[in-house]
């Protein structure tokens, strides 16, 4: 866990941790090395040095959680300087920060490969994520909807929609449909994460809401050469983190 990137201390006294288990399920998977330092020790006493990276933290998340990007790309540049990795991995289910970490190991020139993941889905569509184990009864069921949104929204793509404005309201209509609060709808280049108002590149659809208490974002990622989406990787079977149906 993060402090510095979690602007609301609600979110982070609630915010789901299991050390013990993650240890469990990485040596299960063939970890050989699990770095899980304390706060104390990446941030100790008379810590006074920030990381912030513009441009591609202006819209968006950060609009919506001010601070939160530094804290990320604070940490981010600790570990990235530490351990200095050959390739880091990095989900593009947070699609903004994936292009704030690419452009911090740019910009300050760190020797790795930074390496976007496509997203993992549970088997009805929602997008695997910590907040999900907060979900429960009808907020778990509602939650579902912002991922059919999205395909629905890959769905008019393929089909040949190219106006924004039209597949950004029918995503943010249909969540709204369910109740839910939407925080933003928005299109963005995928490498600098600023807000387009056409089709064109490598871009992401991007979405986020609250479903009850729990905030959660989703995207699905456009190729614009090809015009291929990426809608995320389906389980075959529920989660073994978040308990998936």
């Amino acid at each position: 866990m993060n402090p510095t990137q979690f602007s609301n201390p609600t979110d982070i006294e609630t915010y789901p941790r299991d050390i013990e288990r993650d240890a469990m399920y990485a040596a299960d998977a063939g970890c050989h090395i699990l770095f899980a330092p304390r706060v104390e020790e990446m941030y100790p006493d008379g810590s006074s040095t920030t990381v912030s990276v513009g441009g591609v933290t202006i819209d968006m998340e950060g609009q919506h959680r001010p601070g939160h990007f530094d804290g990320v790309a604070t940490v981010v540049s600790k570990l990235l300087a530490g351990i200095q990795p050959n390739r880091s991995y990095f989900g593009r289910k947070d699609a903004q920060q994936l292009a704030v970490v690419k452009a911090l190991a740019r910009d300050l020139a760190f020797p790795t490969t930074i390496v976007g993941m496509s997203a993992v889905r549970e088997r009805d569509g929602l997008a695997l994520s910590s907040r999900n184990v907060r979900l429960v009864g009808e907020d778990r069921a509602r939650s579902t909807v912002i991922s059919s949104a999205l395909m629905d929204a890959a769905d008019a793509y393929e089909a040949g929609e190219r106006d924004v404005e039209v597949v950004r309201a029918a995503v943010g209509d249909a969540i709204r449909s369910f109740g839910i609060e939407v925080e933003y709808v928005e299109l963005a280049d995928a490498a600098t994460a600023r807000v387009a108002s056409e089709f064109g590149g490598e871009q992401f659809l991007a979405v986020a809401a609250h479903v009850g208490t729990v905030r959660l974002i989703d995207n699905i990622w456009f190729d614009g050469d090809s015009h291929a989406v990426d809608r995320g990787t389906m389980l075959s079977e529920p989660s073994i983190l978040y308990g998936g149906t």
